[in-house]
């Protein structure tokens, strides 16, 4: 009878959200065939004529070989990678149909670490867009972790809860999508009630303005810290670096008299600056996350956790909907750990000048993880059971009983949780705990996110990647050259530093996650390695022309072929995918400077000081992303000049690879045109060699034009023009001497 039973729920059973695989995969596969072909061609050709001549020739020619063989591995893992990528759409109305009011709560982590770097004003967009989801709000929870300790955030928050008295209804009301207040008075085009919508927008820059005001007198008035009991806490607060746990709770969802203008009940919402102290690692995010973890579970204890950046508003309403249809399928959901959304900016400019956007490794690349065990979580837009943050390691009978979950209340008044969870924001609580550990957030790695989500893939569970065609979330791009490339050295030096830890993907993963899934974490684990081969195919085969050495077959040669045609079907077809994903051609020309500057600079810092770090000689350290800048920059960034600006050793090496290839293109065209009875031939054995040189050069025409035309502030410094010229100069002479 049971089991009658249990064929007829399952034949009843309609999922919540639904597998396809992704178009074009056939032809995706016979493209990479051919190139795994064509590949082929150039190892038979590299081996067949090594040169048997100078030693210069010998060395040169194993050196471009060696770079090769590293660029057609790296290409066979991302393509391995992709071979069964999928997409899952979750069906929203099923969800309502199925649980009606019978949903979990959700607890919303914002952090924050420096007002200056990033402004109150842009936090506060954040945790109203967050306060804003289209989800009862008796059920909703947002947590600001202020890693600053800044009365300033406060006081800001202070603003945002008195504020969303107003701003829910009328996101209620009129069905706002981008529930940042910013965001959607930026750009709603459409006027539902006029004289509501002036009204509201008045009360937000009215708001706006206050913080700003408060933000630039770096104070608190006096009067406006008599208007609440949690100013009285930065009393004993030394500084930023040396401060107790301070816990206010700003809205008690609990409280009846939580409510909005017309009546309906607020989400809760909390504020903590955890305990530091000089003597104590605080962990940076990670120490932050997990000191909210430890806080929201006495407070709210939500069974869904989801954290976003302080500059990550919500852009879509039904997102933590979408996401619960992964969580309470009664199929596949008991085995998800985590959902992750991409990251999107909306500061992008048309041609996406610094390829921000990532959006063929967001919209194809990822799709790939997630037929093989799920993505790896990317540190903001991604919710996560409560239990697997905590160590939770999955059970093949595990089920959840979502009734149950929704049951659990806590019953202390809100000055009694202030008080009992200060202990949790301890620095003194996680000592001798496995906290940062096997519980929470990992330490010890600027690349936290991807160390725990591994972690809890290798405990058995499974993550999904959600990408609506409405994004889920938006962010704040970089908007200068140099924030981008110190931000991608963070990024690559972490990933690169866990490749050679206890957590490699091959050795952590090995029996615990799919080998395809070890291989793809792998892929981008090996960013900055990439640096040294990328270096190899810039400098020597310019430096190789000079000197009158020839690198690939003569242009007559039928070994020609099979370098034609990797270059041309590799890089048409990443055109086409960049082109279908929505881009430009001129922006994915961007996207092609873009890796080569960042494979040349930041990659080669963050692989340097990898090595460094093994070897013992450099400290972990974490560097936050500035989010506000002036208004040239600005103007600059939406005019699409690149920033330069600021000197820096990554632009001293950007602008001598510039000035190298440029020279030797200069002293490839001389050769050619000087004796007329050897041009051709001098074009049959360096063809390839020449034009290498010239689409370096072409790439890198925004480095010329900042060092040697432009006159506004973005410019190349004059210190980092003479360097480059000398040290290409001097690399030129000493090739041809």
């Amino acid at each position: 009878m049971l089991c009658e039973e249990r064929e007829m729920a399952k034949k009843e059973y309609v999922p919540l959200f639904e597998t396809r695989k992704v178009k074009g995969r056939i032809l995706f596969r016979c493209i990479a065939a051919s190139i795994l072909l064509g590949i082929c061609f150039i190892i038979m050709y590299r081996i067949r004529y090594f040169p048997v001549g100078g030693k210069a020739e010998r060395w040169t020619w194993i050196g471009l070989f060696l770079s090769e063989l590293w660029f057609s591995f790296y290409w066979l893992l991302t393509t391995v990678c992709r071979w069964n990528a999928v997409i899952r759409i979750p069906f929203i109305h099923r969800l309502s149909q199925r649980f009606g009011k019978e949903l979990p709560g959700i607890d919303i982590f914002v952090c924050t670490a420096d007002p200056l770097i990033e402004p109150p004003s842009l936090l506060v967009n954040t945790v109203l867009s967050m306060m804003a989801y289209d989800y009862p709000p008796e059920k909703l929870s947002v947590y600001l972790s202020d890693d600053g300790g800044s009365n300033l955030t406060f006081y800001a928050m202070l603003e945002a809860a008195n504020f969303s008295k107003t701003w829910l209804p009328f996101c209620k009301k009129f069905q706002v999508e981008s529930t940042s207040p910013e965001a959607y008075f930026r750009t709603a085009s459409e006027l539902v009630n006029v004289q509501e919508w002036l009204s509201v927008k008045k009360l937000y820059e009215d708001m706006k303005m206050r913080i700003e005001t408060t933000t630039k007198l770096n104070q608190i008035l006096e009067y406006i810290q008599k208007q609440h009991k949690g100013f009285r806490e930065w009393d004993f607060v030394s500084s930023k670096h040396d401060h107790h746990t301070i816990l206010q709770i700003l809205i008690d969802g609990r409280d009846t008299n939580a409510a909005d203008i017309e009546g309906n009940p607020l989400p809760t919402l909390v504020y903590l600056a955890r305990e530091k102290r000089p003597q104590y690692h605080h962990h940076f995010k990670a120490g932050s996350m997990n000191a909210l973890i430890r806080v929201s579970s006495k407070i709210t204890n939500a069974p869904i956790i989801l954290n976003v950046d302080c500059d990550m508003y919500s852009n879509n309403s039904k997102t933590i909907k979408s996401s619960l249809c992964i969580f309470m399928d009664e199929e596949k959901g008991d085995e998800i750990g985590y959902v992750q959304f991409p990251q999107c900016f909306y500061n992008l400019t048309k041609n996406e000048i610094y390829g921000s956007s990532l959006r063929v490794l967001l919209q194809l690349e990822v799709l790939g993880f997630d037929a093989n065990g799920g993505p790896s979580y990317m540190g903001s837009g991604c919710f996560h059971r409560r239990e697997t943050l905590c160590g939770k390691k999955y059970e093949k009978n595990y089920k959840v009983d979502w009734k149950k979950i929704n049951d659990k209340k806590v019953n202390e008044s809100a000055s009694v949780l202030e008080e009992t969870c200060k202990v949790l924001a301890s620095c003194t609580f996680e000592h001798n705990t496995p906290w940062g550990k096997e519980m929470g957030l990992k330490y010890g790695t600027p690349v936290e996110d991807v160390v725990t989500g591994m972690s809890i893939q290798c405990n058995g569970w499974k993550s999904i990647y959600l990408n609506p065609e409405r994004e889920g979330f938006l962010g704040v791009a970089p908007i200068t050259l140099l924030q981008n490339l110190v931000q991608h050295k963070r990024w690559a030096e972490g990933l690169l530093q866990l490749f050679f830890s206890r957590y490699c993907p091959l050795l952590y993963g090995h029996r615990k996650i799919p080998l395809k899934l070890q291989l793809m974490y792998s892929t981008y684990k090996l960013w900055a390695a990439n640096c040294l081969a990328t270096w190899y195919i810039v400098v020597v085969p310019c430096l190789c022309l000079l000197k009158g050495i020839s690198l690939f077959p003569k242009i007559s040669s039928p070994w020609v072929l099979p370098f034609v045609y990797v270059t041309f079907v590799h890089r048409a077809h990443s055109l086409a995918e960049f082109l279908w994903c929505g881009g430009t051609f001129r922006g994915w020309c961007n996207d092609q400077r873009i890796w080569l500057i960042k494979r040349t600079t930041s990659y080669l810092f963050a692989f340097f000081e990898t090595i460094l770090k093994l070897l013992g000689y450099s400290q972990l350290n974490f560097v936050v992303t500035a989010k506000v800048a002036d208004e040239d920059v600005s103007k600059r960034y939406d005019q699409e000049l690149i920033e330069f600006g600021a000197a820096s050793p990554m632009f001293d090496i950007l602008a001598t690879l510039a000035m190298l290839n440029l020279f030797g293109s200069l002293g490839a065209i001389k050769k050619a045109t000087m004796d007329a009875d050897q041009d051709s031939k001098v074009l049959d054995q360096f063809g390839l060699q020449i034009l290498l040189c010239l689409v370096l050069v072409t790439l890198n025409l925004p480095v010329y034009q900042a060092l040697l035309f432009r006159k506004d502030n973005g410019k190349m410094p004059t210190s980092v023009m003479f360097k480059s010229i000398v040290f290409a100069l001097l690399a030129c002479m000493l090739a041809m001497y």
